[in-house]
């Protein structure tokens, strides 16, 4: 038997983030991963994700505001370089949707003004300017966003966490958890753990946990998405240049499912074009329906170039929650025991605040952020939500 302060359940960078801050408040941790820390089909894998502040919704905007602001802490304290600073370009074309008051672009950019974020408009000319071979109408640009180094912030958690002692165990999804009069048993294999504390960051592996720990009847509502197409495009070696993060930021079409990935030296050598199935966008309302439309129709610069099938990221199932919020907070019955869950695509950017959300729970008993929002109660049968919260285009996964 093993005595710690808190076992975490999912090690992907979630719960990776979640043992980093509670370690740097002197708790004891262990982490159990049903596979391995960085396996393909976890949502945490992968080279790149983005990082952005241009949410339709306030709360998340201010919540990425203080996402970022935690990245920029990390890399402070542990001397690394894990956010590639390069921007975002929301953009909309006319002649895809037309009402470009309405677009993505548009919308999040008045947000984003209301707030007083940084955030810079762009009309088309200044567009084919600064970026040529790109073709829109409206560009917003947000500035203090980019790219997130996947690679690099796993192996700064891997190696802070053994520094500091933390156990992760892989291999060892949870056969049993019980609630005592003073925490948990937790039962994995040949390992039997007792903790105060238990987080629970499992993705889609959930409600399998949650069907494990005595007494638990709180089952989330979550289903898998993904990207339906993914590709690299590598462009001529005498056209790299143009493509690197030193010159061309993420470009979303959000309205159209569309985003792009600069050529991140060293990260990855090609240009990620992705395209999904927005949720909360009719099929049929662009003329978009394919990255080889996306391509003819606004971003003429990836013409010919040779491609190939995004094989090592944005292969893994994305978790999406019904109300289409974040699932963060206790466990409904069950004293210190937290969940984290519902990421729905976006949630990588978020992982710090996450973690530190987490940690606060697990081992000061409350945390300072409010995330009344993402109580976890509103699934427990026989609670009622207020009216669901609007849907956003940017919950896709990118």
């Amino acid at each position: 038997m093993t005595d710690t302060d808190l076992v975490i359940v999912g090690g992907g960078v979630m719960g990776l983030f979640t043992a980093y801050h509670a370690s740097g408040l002197g708790r004891g941790v262990t982490v159990l991963e049903r596979g391995r820390v960085g396996d393909p089909a976890t949502a945490s894998y992968g080279r790149t994700r983005s990082y952005r502040n241009d949410y339709l919704d306030p709360t998340y905007v201010r919540l990425a505001g203080e996402a970022i602001r935690l990245w920029d802490a990390f890399e402070a304290r542990e001397d690394v370089r894990v956010l590639v600073r390069c921007g975002c370009l929301n953009i909309a074309n006319a002649g895809v949707t037309p009402d470009l008051d309405a677009t993505y672009a548009r919308m999040s950019h008045r947000v984003l003004e209301n707030l007083g974020m940084p955030t810079e408009a762009l009309g088309a000319e200044e567009i084919r300017s600064r970026f040529p071979g790109l073709d829109a109408d409206v560009g917003q640009l947000d500035a203090g966003a980019g790219v997130v180094d996947l690679a690099a912030v796993q192996e700064a958690l891997t190696r802070v966490l053994a520094e500091r002692g933390v156990r992760v165990l892989e291999g060892a999804p949870p056969s049993a958890i019980a609630r005592g009069e003073h925490g948990f048993t937790v039962i994995a294999g040949d390992v039997r753990l007792t903790a105060r504390s238990l987080v629970v960051t499992a993705g889609h592996g959930t409600n399998d946990v949650l069907a494990r720990l005595s007494g638990c009847t709180l089952r989330v509502p979550i289903e898998k998405d993904r990207p339906s197409d993914a590709r690299y495009f590598e462009p001529a070696p005498g056209e790299r240049h143009r493509f690197t993060a030193g010159a061309m930021p993420v470009v979303a079409y959000l309205d159209a499912g569309i985003y792009c990935h600069p050529i991140v030296p060293g990260v990855v050598d090609a240009v990620k074009v992705g395209y999904y199935n927005p949720p909360d966008v009719p099929r049929g309302t662009t003329s978009i329906d394919s990255i080889d439309s996306f391509v003819e129709r606004c971003f003429p610069a990836l013409r010919g170039m040779t491609t190939s099938p995004v094989q090592d990221v944005d292969q893994c199932d994305y978790d999406l929650v019904a109300d289409d919020d974040f699932v963060l907070g206790a466990i409904p019955g069950a004293a210190n025991a937290f969940v984290g869950v519902g990421w729905r695509g976006t949630g990588y950017k978020f992982a710090p605040w996450v973690g530190r959300v987490l940690a606060e729970l697990a081992v000061q008993a409350g945390t300072v952020y409010d995330i009344d929002r993402f109580d976890p109660a509103r699934f427990q049968k026989g609670v009622a939500r207020d009216a669901p919260v609007a849907t956003d285009p940017a919950t896709a996964a990118h």
